[in-house]
């Protein structure tokens, strides 16, 4: 992967986990990581607030302060410490919160319409403000923001960062048509509405290297109310766009599994995606072990990202090598703010019975 080494095919995919308290990551995130950490293996972490108006979860991190970014520094120490690449997840939540924005404003998106749905799983948010529209001229400071936050995680150690441009946050915000409903250049056209993404990675890879900079996408995702009429249009203009930055990989989610003859599929539309995108091609959306082989046998993707059996399994790539059984997650407690309880209490193989 560009020009780091990885030892197998499994990736820690970016979940959120709501533990930093105060946005500030805390100790008890070192031991959760670096229990997840293999020689070789590339983890991504949790999606990490790129300003004081990206938040809308409680205690998620944040890149912005000098205080979060010496926290994160032994953090991402005792992953290097196992061997691990770690990437930082940048994440703008846009009108995906409340009014506890600062000084009470209303948070910002593309639009100024209300998201009515919540993320699957998660109850923490129990309504959505209304957003306030941004205007044109305060768009490039939101790309600052984004450009910061990414030499700040540098500083902080990380050897590149995941510019989140999925499930229906900010940038999603920007790209889909669903939402976009705007009438200046970021707004129309395929193109008018992927441009503020486009501006966020030609910021980050010029701050801190395009060989350092992964995005994930999600264009077939109806997620927060976010969705595309044609999404695989949207996905090959952004695969191809991605291009011409040189960005070191592309992290792209299946659409929502369908029920096929009374089982769960995943509908594996990424393929013209993974052709068209030059670097890096990662998959994520509901794999098991099994499945994980065939896509990467078949030349559909080069890695594959795990989320929530990567949260119950610690040492999930040695599971997958043994094909040992694994441990059932606990949805209950994705969310909670225990520094322990569903988070770094789940047993490794040699505890297990």
């Amino acid at each position: 992967m560009g020009k780091f080494d990885l030892s197998h095919r499994v990736v820690m995919a970016p979940l959120t986990r709501c533990r930093s308290y105060g946005s500030v990551p805390q100790p008890h995130a070192a031991v959760y990581y670096s229990q997840r950490a293999t020689d070789g293996g590339l983890l991504i972490a949790e999606a990490t607030g790129v300003s004081d108006t990206a938040q809308g979860y409680p205690d998620t991190p944040g890149v912005w302060t000098r205080e979060q970014v010496e926290a994160w520094k032994p953090i991402v120490d005792a992953v290097h410490a196992k061997g691990g690449v770690f990437f930082c997840q940048l994440w703008h939540v846009g009108r995906v919160s409340d009014t506890s924005q600062p000084n009470g404003q209303h948070p910002i998106s593309s639009t100024d319409k209300q998201v009515l749905s919540q993320m699957p799983d998660d109850a923490s948010v129990e309504e959505h403000s209304r957003p306030r529209r941004l205007l044109t001229e305060e768009i490039p400071r939101i790309v600052e923001d984004f450009r910061l936050a990414a030499r700040n995680a540098i500083e902080a150690g990380f050897d590149g960062v995941e510019i989140h441009g999925a499930n229906g946050y900010l940038i999603d915000q920007f790209m889909k048509d669903s939402v976009n409903d705007r009438t200046d250049e970021y707004g129309g056209s395929l193109e008018n509405r992927c441009r503020f993404a486009l501006e966020v990675v030609e910021a980050v890879a010029d701050e801190i290297g395009a060989d350092r900079v992964g995005m994930r996408l999600s264009p077939f995702m109806d997620c927060l109310d976010c969705w595309d009429s044609d999404p695989e249009a949207l996905a090959l203009y952004m695969v191809r766009e991605l291009n011409k930055h040189g960005i070191l990989y592309c992290h792209m989610i299946e659409p929502r599994m369908a029920m096929v003859s009374g089982r769960y599929h995943i509908p594996h539309r990424l393929l013209p995606m993974r052709k068209a995108f030059k670097g890096t091609f990662i998959a994520a959306g509901g794999y098991d072990r099994d499945e994980g082989n065939e896509v990467v046998d078949e030349g559909y993707t080069d890695l594959v990202a795990f989320g929530r059996l990567f949260l119950a399994n610690p040492d999930l790539p040695k599971r997958f090598e043994l094909n040992a059984a694994l441990n059932e997650y606990d949805r209950n407690t994705f969310y909670t703010s225990d520094p322990v309880v569903g988070y770094t209490d789940y047993p490794f193989l040699e505890n297990s019975a």
